[in-house]
């Protein structure tokens, strides 16, 4: 049976099968010919009819996740070729979004939301320019995190294609991480951390991605901004909004906000952030500057940063989403602390006060295990508390007894003085076949620094995604084994905070290291952390600066590094108190940890990290001026090194000798498919030759290797033939029947025709020279195609120059030649062309 569509709005047959059934329902075509189907049909409609009647009455919109969408309508296209269907009641592809303004320096950035990434808790796209970044926030669903810390990730991501680029490596899809983008994740993360409350335990991840890049100003602080905008205007908590900035100092003035190309003269390199009124992190590096020029330039941040600030917070207030609190923070039970108190209060405070790292920690470890077992809610059971609850509180009566302890006997865990630095203890030359060494030991911190010293090809190449970036030629590689904390963990590639960690002491050394001119090797340090207790970066300072006087290289200035602390005032006490060179726990469990390096004139590093809601200049500019009193300190001490540096290259670190050649002869050096390069390697020993385009060439290799042969040999290569210049101790290279050809350099030779071999007639040219002997040829011609005319006769004619009446004696004697010689086949054509001895060359075409 067949049967004609009645409701369809194409004309069709379809037969009455179940596969046709099946069809129609895939392709929402509405046929009426069975009851059941008409009522299935109508309850459709009905449904439909009084949903939009519904949506009607709530004023035409829709509220899906929290967004106001606008009703579906007739004018609106769906996919760009068809009307919406009136039935339809999803998300809306019109958006209108939300954005406000603000300037950063004499830059303007645009923050717009409620437009891209509606399913994210948050989500911006700011733009400088035409730079734009986009960032979103999202919250898992349930709880990851027992409240005593914030489950936050911080993922920053630059995209080739922002800056019109392809990957310069094998695989040409962005996603493996980079260390640029590790270090700006660490940026943005630092100081968002201390502003989410530690009861959200809900997995938390802010993704950025930068989609374009105009090459005016770096994306540090822009992401800095972006990831606060997008947590203000979602529905995660966060204390207040944070901005970042950049700050240089240029021609001796201080511009917020500068462009790359102003940062290129600029003394100090410094990125912050903070809220509308304190600073909470900041992380810079100079040419040694004084305290007063670091407080200056971070009061010309926190001026901008503290304007933008409070507009984000105000535009957030009336566009963002309501914030999550109440219930859905984690809570601290009412009366844990007194029951822990009364249980191992008194110990944990005796045991806080234990001198000895390892000792004090299986104390304290032995006193939260009492008490978790004491307290802990068994199953089933409605009394008690969780275990990490329990351990949450024994960390605040810890953290309590230590700032009590200070403020009031003004000692700390160890015994020091608030300024006092651990003792210090510095070896040199400790491993003998590197090229340089170091065993830096500061209380109960201490580490291996090596420094290796390599050639051109040993530079470190970067691939950066927005920056044209130069290959390094000097690097630092920070390691933290979890042995050097008594722990087992991962052993791996580099983690965040190695990377992070390493790039700070790479950085405080830099201005330190003499240019490649001076000294034209590439230099690496690797600092391997065997024992921490406090500022292992710092102490990467002082091990590299000494690693590298044991190398032998020539640093401009000896730096040595500090870390400080802090521990805000209470109502009994309300001054601050700032700690020079700070314990692991005094970094733990107090409020702020600044990283500072230098000489007794300036700093060339600096980084701090706050983590309550951000401190004033006047604690900062204390915190400085005690850091440079403790790094003249360290300098002290680090001077006492027993054995001291050795201060010269040493017997197992290669040579480098370095020669400038006219662009022209890079061809003639390099060879063909690099033929010259490796001939020489080879016949040397030297382990690399590196050729600029300016003609600058680097020669590379190990102790003992003819350093001095392949400096000549390429000097040769590119020496340039001169006219009647005497050629002394030239190898005959082959012996032909008209002549022989003659080295003059390495790699160019000459012709020496058998009629310029000697004084007198020569029958064979084997009776005069053999192949590979040496001999002196004067150089007499350069025809137009390069050849070159040697004569070994002018030479001896010049030497002795009585050998001239016997050469033309002899030459007197040869036989005339015949008349018409030349005329028949095989003559020389009425005189053209050149006689057996006239020394002619042009032949040389057929040989080379």
């Amino acid at each position: 049976m067949m049967m004609m569509s009645k409701c369809c709005t194409t004309t069709a047959f379809f037969p009455e099968t179940n596969s046709n059934l099946l069809l129609r329902r895939r392709r929402r075509l509405v046929v009426a010919v069975e009851p059941k189907t008409t009522t299935t049909t109508t309850r459709r409609r009905r449904a439909r009819e009084c949903y939009q009647q519904q949506h009607q009455q709530r004023g035409g919109v829709l509220r899906r996740c929290g967004v106001v969408v606008p009703k579906a309508n007739a004018t609106e296209k769906g996919g760009g070729h068809c009307d919406v269907d009136e039935g339809y009641v999803g998300g809306s592809a019109i958006r209108t979004p939300k954005d406000t303004t603000v300037r950063l320096g004499d830059s303007t950035i645009t923050i717009e939301t409620q437009k891209v990434g509606l399913q994210a808790n948050g989500a911006v796209v700011v733009t400088e320019g035409d730079t734009v970044v986009y960032c979103t926030v999202c919250a898992g669903r349930e709880l990851s995190a027992d409240g005593g810390w914030v489950p936050l990730t911080v993922n920053y991501t630059e995209r080739f294609s922002a800056a019109g680029k392809f990957s310069g490596g094998f695989k040409k899809r962005d996603g493996s991480l980079k260390e640029g983008e590790t270090l700006k994740s660490r940026i943005v993360d630092r100081p968002i951390r201390p502003l989410i409350p530690k009861g959200f335990g809900y997995d938390t991840q802010i993704l950025e991605w930068v989609l374009s890049y105009d090459n005016e100003r770096t994306t540090d602080a822009l992401a800095i901004c972006a990831a606060s905008a997008a947590l203000a205007v979602s529905d995660v908590p966060l204390k207040t909004p944070v901005m970042g900035c950049r700050v240089g100092y240029i021609d001796g003035k201080f511009v917020a906000n500068p462009t790359k190309e102003e940062m290129e003269t600029s003394r100090m390199d410094l990125v912050m952030a903070g809220t509308k009124e304190a600073v909470l992190m900041i992380e810079g590096f100079g040419d040694f500057l004084t305290t007063e020029e670091m407080i200056a330039g971070i009061a010309c941040g926190q001026e901008e940063i503290a304007r933008a600030a409070r507009e984000i917070e105000e535009w957030a207030r009336e566009v963002g989403k309501e914030k999550i609190g109440g219930d859905m923070l984690i809570q601290t039970p009412e009366g844990i602390d007194e029951k822990v108190e009364a249980l191992v209060g008194e110990d944990l405070k005796e045991a806080m006060l234990i001198p000895i790292k390892k000792v004090r920690g299986k104390a304290i470890g032995d006193l939260r295990q009492k008490a978790v077992d004491a307290l802990k809610k068994d199953t089933g059971e409605s009394d008690g508390f969780d275990s990490a609850q329990i351990e949450q509180a024994c960390g605040r009566i810890e953290s309590a007894a230590l700032r009590e302890a200070i403020r009031t006997n003004g000692r700390r865990q160890d015994g020091r003085k608030l300024t006092h630095i651990r003792p210090i203890v510095a070896e040199c030359g400790v491993l003998p076949r590197t090229h340089g060494s170091a065993l830096f030991t500061r209380g109960e911190t201490q580490c291996y620094s090596v420094t290796t010293l390599g050639g051109k090809s040993d530079e470190q190449r970067v691939d950066d995604a927005l920056e044209d970036g130069t290959d390094k030629r000097f690097m630092l590689h920070y390691f933290f084994p979890p042995s050097s904390v008594g722990e087992c963990g991962r052993v791996g590639g580099a983690n965040r905070r190695e990377i992070g960690h390493g790039n700070l002491a790479e950085r405080a050394l830099l201005p330190i290291i003499p240019n490649g001119e001076d000294f034209p090797f590439t230099i690496k340090i690797e600092s391997t952390v065997t024992e921490s207790n406090g500022s292992s970066s710092m102490a990467t300072v002082c091990g590299g600066c000494l690693a590298l006087q044991d190398a032998g290289v020539p640093i401009k200035r000896k730096v040595a590094g500090v870390a400080m602390g802090l521990i805000l005032g209470d109502e009994k006490q309300p001054e601050a108190i700032i700690l020079t060179d700070i314990l692991g726990s005094e970094d733990a469990l107090g409020d702020m940890d600044f990283k500072c390096a230098g000489d007794s004139d300036g700093f060339t590093a600096f980084q701090m990290d706050i983590k309550v809601e951000g401190i004033t200049l006047d604690v900062m500019r204390n915190a400085l001026e005690e850091a440079r009193l403790g790094i003249v300190h360290v300098l002290g001490e680090m001077e006492k090194s027993n054995p001291a540096p050795r201060g010269k290259i040493g017997a197992y670190a290669p040579q480098i000798s370095k020669i400038s050649v006219n662009p022209k002869f890079i061809g003639k050096v390099i060879g063909k498919g690099g033929e010259t390069i490796k001939n020489i390697v080879e016949k040397t020993g030297v382990s690399s030759i590196d050729v600029d385009d300016s003609g600058n060439v680097t020669i590379t290799g190990p102790g003992g290797c003819d350093m001095e042969g392949a400096r000549e040999t390429i000097e040769g290569i590119c020496l340039e033939p001169e006219v009647g210049k005497i050629y002394r101790n030239c190898e005959v290279k082959k012996i032909l029947e008209f002549g022989c050809f003659v080295e003059i350099f390495p790699g160019v030779d000459g012709l020496c025709h058998i009629s310029e071999l000697e004084v007198g007639r020569v029958a064979t040219v084997n009776d005069v020279v053999k192949e590979g002997e040496k001999i002196d040829v004067k150089l007499l011609e350069i025809n137009g195609r390069g050849q070159m005319k040697l004569s070994r006769r002018e030479v001896l004619l010049e030497e002795d120059p009585e050998l001239a009446g016997d050469d033309n004696q002899e030459r007197g004697r040869r036989p005339a030649p015949e008349q018409g010689r030349g005329r028949g086949r095989g003559g020389r054509g009425n005189g053209r062309g050149p006689r057996r001895d006239s020394g002619g060359f042009d032949m040389v075409d057929n040989l080379n």
